[in-house]
């Protein structure tokens, strides 16, 4: 197969369960490695200060090398970079989990250590959304998508709920168990078909790739639909992965309690929404009804206006399994039509390097937001203002919304 022919007309293909299972593990232990992470630093601390810094600091790289990690992941075959990403992953696990055998540990190594895990999950991006392109076509390409989200989203909730069951028994046997989980995952990538490179490079020099970065963004900007991905996705997951932090905060506040499964299981209810919203959008939205999505991006912010006021558990879950429904089903349409439409114009993997570097600014200045306010508001006026701005953004998206070509 040919880097530009995609010939497969099922979805799960030797090739695609390979993918499937290597990014299902990689993305368990990801979501395990916050949950322990945020435990770590709160026990070597004391306070929470310090956990939005580790948002941030996890996101950096997606911001600071957006102009490499694309051209890297459409230089080479897909396979061998979900390989290379997965091994700094095992790297910086290991690191953590030797802060959590060791008496007087610095809480800043964790964050080191936790934003190398970072610079993991930003050269695995690229690669793990790109191979869908060369393997499917636009036909089949919002079905594969929401395939590869509702297994990453099935990852995230077992990742959320086991890193915060292990973590309120083991810290250092979490995150021994998470290390062996990337290696694993990185074990599994070898599975993989050596796929040809979509765009070999004749070089790699860095200020050439910025130069060609600053193209592919312009050139995604200028197309309204990919546009508005850029936007719409970057706004969902920069709010939705700063609420996640905010949980740990909110639920000793409004709900009373105080171990790291409670928040652990409401971020587990939001991962059960989004596998909802994304298998509704597989089989209602295609490419050319993408514009359907947007409904969902209008449910997103009222839950969350209205978690802020809550102080029941299970209304709180049932608030956000209707946040996470509605954004599955607005995210996935919106991934696959900006794939769709970089894959034919700067390349899937420029296309998705662009996307991780608008969604993780959003989520870096949003999570340093928060570690700027945490002092000064309470976790539930922090949880209205994001419900606030996911409501005032949607609207606008809408209102906006270009006509589909």
């Amino acid at each position: 197969m040919s880097a530009s022919t995609t010939t497969e007309t099922r979805l799960l293909t030797p090739t695609m369960q390979a993918v499937l299972a290597a990014q299902f593990l990689s993305a368990f232990a990801d979501n395990a490695l916050l949950i322990a992470s945020i435990q770590l630093v709160k026990t070597l601390t004391g306070t929470d200060h310090m956990v939005p810094w580790l948002q941030a600091g996890f996101v950096l790289p997606f911001v600071l090398f957006a102009a490499l990690v694309g051209p890297f992941a459409d230089s080479q075959p897909k396979g061998r970079v979900m390989l290379i990403a997965n091994a700094v992953k095992v790297v910086a696990g290991l690191v953590i989990a030797g802060c959590a055998l060791q008496n007087g540990a610095s809480a800043w190594m964790v964050l080191a250590a936790y934003a190398l895990a970072g610079v993991g999950a930003a050269i695995y991006s690229p690669a793990k959304y790109g191979i869908l392109t060369q393997l499917f076509g636009a036909q089949m390409l919002v079905k594969a998508n929401g395939l590869m989200e509702a297994s990453t989203i099935v990852a995230i909730l077992t990742g959320v709920l086991a890193g915060a069951w292990l973590a309120d028994h083991s810290l250092s046997g979490a995150l021994v168990a998470i290390t062996v989980s990337y290696a694993i995952a990185a074990g599994l990538t070898l599975l993989i078909p050596r796929l040809p490179a979509e765009h070999p490079l004749d070089h790699f020099n860095p200020g050439i790739l910025l130069n060609d970065f600053i193209k592919a963004l312009a050139t995604l900007f200028r197309e309204p639909w990919a546009r508005l991905s850029l936007i719409g996705t970057s706004l969902f997951w920069g709010s939705g992965a700063t609420l996640r932090l905010l949980l740990f905060a909110w639920v000793p506040f409004a709900l009373g309690y105080t171990d790291a499964q409670t928040p652990g299981n409401l971020m587990g209810a939001v991962s059960i929404g989004i596998v909802v919203g994304a298998a509704l959008a597989a089989k209602w939205v295609s490419l050319d009804t993408v514009g359907r999505a947007l409904g969902g991006g209008l449910l997103l912010g009222l839950p969350v206006l209205l978690l802020a006021g809550v102080t029941n558990l299970w209304i709180a879950a049932g608030l956000l399994v209707v946040m996470g429904a509605a954004g599955g089903f607005f995210v996935v349409p919106l991934n696959a039509i900006l794939q769709e439409r970089g894959h034919h114009s700067v390349g899937a993997g420029h296309a998705i390097a662009v996307q991780n570097f608008a969604e993780n600014l959003i989520m870096f200045l949003l999570a340093s937001l928060y570690g700027g306010a945490n002092t000064l508001l309470t976790p539930g006026q922090m949880v209205a203002g994001f419900g606030g701005l996911l409501l005032v953004s949607m609207v606008g998206l809408f209102v906006l919304r270009p006509r589909l070509a």
